[in-house]
């Protein structure tokens, strides 16, 4: 697979499988035909209609709306509508830094196709005069993408935190990096796409930091979200992202953004324009 393709992949869905879900008169995420018959059984919260999955009128502010979907997702979790509850709300708005219409546990977002928000890691070192990167395997009980490679920390960004607050968690959970390292992280980019994956319809915006981390530092995983890290050469990682479809999907469009800006990959690659271009989809609304 091409990288062009490989960016390709997160940009390919079919419009026609799906319904929008309206609050307000505005559209915040796309529905599956089969999921939004399951709401339909729900008419106190969900309009249905050929066109649309509508939010109730009467579902007038925040608290109303998060309460009462909330209550239906965990009702459809319960009987396997819907992947497990994960126990983690995430705010439901058209941009970052927009005020959220409402949240929605984790376990929906892609089901009801809304857009989530995510912080992502490059962890690089140096040693012996060679630039390295540090790479996780997820594990293997993961709910998606179990034993792909993945950065050294990756998280969705929940409710209530600030992105910092949530890569300075993030880095503790994961890889025991401490906060006064954490705290050195750079913000340097994002990447955004909209695809059907195996979890539902992901319109994600990731963005992307560079951390680096000293030479003796080691990685160390306390959630259990990790089964192994790697400390691979920079043109190691990116032969593998190239080569193989071995790294989680988002994560391989974060490495290749980080290629091109750190000058690994340029205009003499064949598409390097519409590779460019491809790491970031219009944010509509």
């Amino acid at each position: 697979m091409s990288l062009l393709e490989r960016i390709r992949t997160c940009h390919r869905w079919n419009p026609a499988a799906y319904r929008s879900f309206v609050i307000g008169g505005t559209s915040y995420g796309y529905i599956p035909h089969a999921l939004a018959t399951r709401l339909s059984d729900f008419p106190a919260v969900f309009k249905v209609d050929s066109g649309q999955v509508t939010l109730s009128s009467g579902l007038t502010d925040f608290e109303s709306r998060s309460g009462a979907v909330a209550e239906i997702v965990q009702r459809l979790t319960d009987c396997g509508d819907l992947p497990a509850w994960r126990g983690e709300n995430f705010p439901l708005a058209r941009r970052w830094g927009d005020t959220p219409v409402m949240t929605i546990d984790r376990c929906a977002a892609a089901p009801f196709g809304i857009r989530s928000f995510g912080v992502h890691v490059n962890g690089i070192t140096e040693r012996d005069g060679q630039r390295l990167m540090w790479i996780g395997r997820r594990a293997m009980n993961k709910p998606s993408a179990p034993g792909k490679l993945d950065h050294i920390v990756a998280g969705g960004q929940p409710h209530g935190l600030s992105i910092k607050e949530n890569l300075i968690k993030e880095c503790a959970e994961e890889a025991d990096i401490p906060r006064s390292l954490a705290e050195c992280a750079k913000p340097v980019s994002a990447v955004s796409y909209l695809c059907e994956w195996t979890d539902g319809l992901r319109d994600d915006v990731a963005f992307c930091y560079d951390l680096e981390l000293p030479a003796g530092f080691i990685p160390r995983n306390t959630d259990g979200e990790v089964d192994e890290f790697y400390l691979w050469p920079v043109d190691q990682v990116f032969e593998r992202v190239r080569n193989t479809e071995d790294f989680k999907f988002n994560v391989a469009l974060v490495i290749i953004d980080f290629m091109v800006r750190q000058g690994y990959l340029g205009p003499d690659e064949p598409d390097y324009m519409r590779i460019v271009e491809g790491l970031r989809r219009e944010q509509t609304g």
